[in-house]
């Protein structure tokens, strides 16, 4: 595969001047769906890929094996840039290290390293961040270890949720300066908390569990953000389907009086069934594809 071109468009997202929403994609379908309506960037949360690969709430009980082989599976599927939500780069600087090199190589076109202590501490009652000089190990280390220049390593942050913005701002600062592509923030809820961190840093931002006071693309734009989160709607709109199909059924309903199930035709579009009967013929038929 070829995944410079994708990590390239990606990069331009970065260096635009809009703000982009990313569809939030959790298995190869769903990206291919992305791509078909034009999303220009798709986004695997560690939340959603630990429901869809164990079935599991966000714990962090996901290894990093299991983590990358689901975004390969995605970007396998089609060519649409992939961010992915790297967690706590799964250990401490030097894990950092070995996420970013299994991550490149499934083919992602940006990755997020966060400054929280994770797995969850004993005895801890809430979500803890690590110090500021250990995030930028963390910071310093992805940077190092990528091989493609064009992969993007974002620095990612809920300290403005869980210690304040008064510490976010110098989080931001210090991540900024170990030179990564963009900053991630978690837990941005107000105008005045963003007009800080954009005032304080020059690299682009994302924006990901914001508040309905940022909801305007086009302030958003103006302070830096480049890349909005919507939540992770579709991974949870499925799951209802399949609730609602499958309740339905062993209820007793006939499977023709099921409702929004996806039309043959859309199950052929999202299945690229035009493509495999193409090189069926090519391939599996006497003097396919000659001439």
């Amino acid at each position: 595969m070829h995944w410079t071109d994708r990590r390239r468009r990606f990069r331009a997202i970065l260096e635009g001047k809009r703000c982009v929403h990313p569809a939030s994609v959790f298995d190869p379908i769903s990206a291919r769906i992305a791509e078909d309506l034009g999303f220009e960037l798709g986004m695997l949360a560690g939340s959603v890929a630990s429901l869809a690969v164990l079935g599991a709430p966000d714990i962090i009980l996901l290894t990093l094996s299991e983590f990358a082989a689901q975004a390969y599976r995605i970007g396998r599927a089609g060519t649409l840039p992939l961010l992915v939500d790297a967690d706590h780069g799964y250990g401490n600087a030097l894990n950092v290290m070995r996420t970013v090199d299994e991550l490149e190589t499934a083919g992602v076109a940006a990755l997020t390293i966060e400054d929280t202590e994770l797995p969850a501490a004993f005895g801890a009652d809430k979500p803890r961040l690590v110090s500021i000089d250990e995030g930028v190990g963390k910071m310093r280390a992805a940077i190092v270890a990528r091989q493609d220049r064009e992969l993007a390593v974002v620095g990612r942050t809920s300290a403005a949720s869980l210690s304040g913005i008064d510490d976010a701002v110098p989080r931001a600062r210090a991540y900024a300066a170990s030179g990564v592509d963009a900053l991630f923030f978690v837990g941005i809820k107000k105008r005045g908390e963003l007009d800080a961190i954009a005032a304080a840093v020059k690299v682009p931002i994302i924006l990901g569990g914001a508040g309905a006071e940022l909801e305007d693309a086009e302030y958003l734009a103006s302070r830096g953000v480049r890349i909005a989160l919507q939540g992770h709607l579709p991974i949870m709109a499925a799951v209802q389907a399949v609730y609602e199909a499958m309740k339905a059924l062993r209820s007793g309903a006939r499977p023709a009086s099921i409702p929004g199930i996806a039309a043959p035709e859309l199950m052929q579009q999202v299945t690229r069934d035009r493509t495999y009967k193409g090189w069926a013929d090519a391939f599996l038929k006497p003097g396919g594809g000659r001439g």
